[in-house]
């Protein structure tokens, strides 16, 4: 935290209290630390407080212009290594996400291009809400990172997730994050996701269930770490996450061409794409019609994307997926091996948590040097977090 420039923005919660000591807990670490409150805010802490604690001017008011050769939110946004929004209320989280910006800090917010840390504090239902949800969710796609709140007594009274992180546990979570980006700062990383579509005539289709989340998610999570992201992505309804080179594909051949274009360049390949295995030998130019007899379709082997790159691989890092429901980890192992992969990811689709179009995963990841770790049922984008710190360590320890 040494040397770096911290916007924090404080919004009105009684866990306002804790910002205080975040405050003082950043300054002694080196940070330079500038505190934005709403009108809200001040109901719980005075600015006086903060200002003491950071020996930084403290910002409240929009129209509180104090230089006037520079617009101050803006001055403040383009000033920032990093934001930290903490707490970051039910009302801020909605605000953000729907682009509203009618006071000092949602004005910042929207126009920093730094990273911005989300410390979520409300009450346990609020919380749960779906119209709460779904704004972080929002938040996530454009790129704000969340730490999500702990588990406890609330001031309201309940007992339940929505109090606001410890200062301590914020601090380290930004400080492994931002030690994180610098590791993959820079590199190109492929990352292959939803799933593939194999036409049969002009109105059908073999496909599977994959939703595309896990690969989404691993995507978000690269470009949050620094990397130079580009997404292949068979037919989702997920979008582009933010910053991130996007390139949608329908088959698998067209898949396979997309990833093989780039593979030369990349220093991290991340397949974690449902493709599928066969096509329809022969396509219809027109639609088969209903018939009283069986039909039979033939069908023919697509081509393995891994199996061809880990044929190429020269410096590149291969890490595939494998969802499997029978004897995940040994069938794992045999991919591993047989394709030359660095490392694979193997999920059970038996297990609750684990299937497609869950919000959640349940994965095991195993290396070619026998590493294997298991992770518990995580949302998709914290499994992807943990896959790159796994990762991370294995390229390093490739390095000469």
């Amino acid at each position: 935290m040494r040397g770096k420039k911290i916007l924090l923005g404080v919004s009105g919660g009684i866990a306002a209290y804790k910002a205080c000591a975040l405050t003082s807990k950043l300054t002694q670490k080196g940070a330079i630390v500038k505190v934005i409150m709403t009108e809200s805010a001040r109901e719980f802490v005075q600015p006086l407080t903060f200002q003491a604690l950071s020996r930084q001017p403290v910002y409240t008011d929009t129209f509180d212009e104090k230089d006037p050769k520079k617009i101050a939110h803006i001055d403040l946004a383009d000033w920032a290594d990093l934001a930290i929004l903490a707490p970051a209320t039910a009302n801020m989280i909605g605000k953000l996400a729907n682009g509203i910006a009618d006071d000092i800090l949602s004005t910042t917010l929207l126009a920093s291009r730094s990273p911005v840390y989300v410390a979520p504090a409300m009450n346990v239902h609020m919380y749960d809400h779906p119209a709460v949800q779904q704004n972080m969710k929002t938040l996530e796609s454009f790129g704000f990172k969340f730490i999500e709140p702990g588990d406890g007594y609330l001031a309201c009274g309940y007992v339940g997730k929505g109090r606001l992180e410890e200062p301590e546990t914020i601090i380290d979570v930004i400080e492994k994050q931002e030690t994180k980006t610098s590791f993959f700062k820079g590199k190109n990383i492929i990352i292959t996701g939803g799933p593939t579509r194999e036409a049969l005539d002009p109105v059908r289709f073999f496909t599977n269930h994959s939703s595309g989340k896990m690969g989404y998610a691993l995507a978000q999570a690269a470009q949050q770490l620094g990397g130079k992201v580009t997404f292949i992505s068979g037919p989702t309804s997920l979008g582009c996450p933010a910053g991130v080179n996007c390139v949608e594909v329908t088959s698998a051949e067209e898949m396979y061409e997309a990833v093989l274009s780039g593979f030369k360049d990349a220093d991290l390949v991340i397949k974690a794409a449902a493709v599928a295995d066969y096509r329809p030998k022969k396509v219809y130019d027109h639609k088969i019609k209903k018939q009283m007899a069986p039909l039979i379709i033939e069908m023919e082997r697509t081509k393995d994307i891994m199996a061809e790159l880990g044929k190429r691989k020269t410096h590149q890092f291969l890490v595939g997926f494998a969802a499997e429901t029978d004897k995940p980890i040994e069938h794992g192992k045999e991919k591993l091996k047989k394709k030359n992969m660095d490392a694979i990811v193997v999920n059970d689709l038996t297990k609750d948590g684990a299937g497609f179009g869950e919000d959640t995963n349940i994965v095991t990841y195993i290396n070619q040097k026998g590493l294997e770790v298991s992770l518990p049922r995580l949302s998709k984008l914290d499994i992807a977090y943990k896959l790159f710190e796994l990762m991370e360590q294995d390229m390093k320890d490739d390095q000469p």
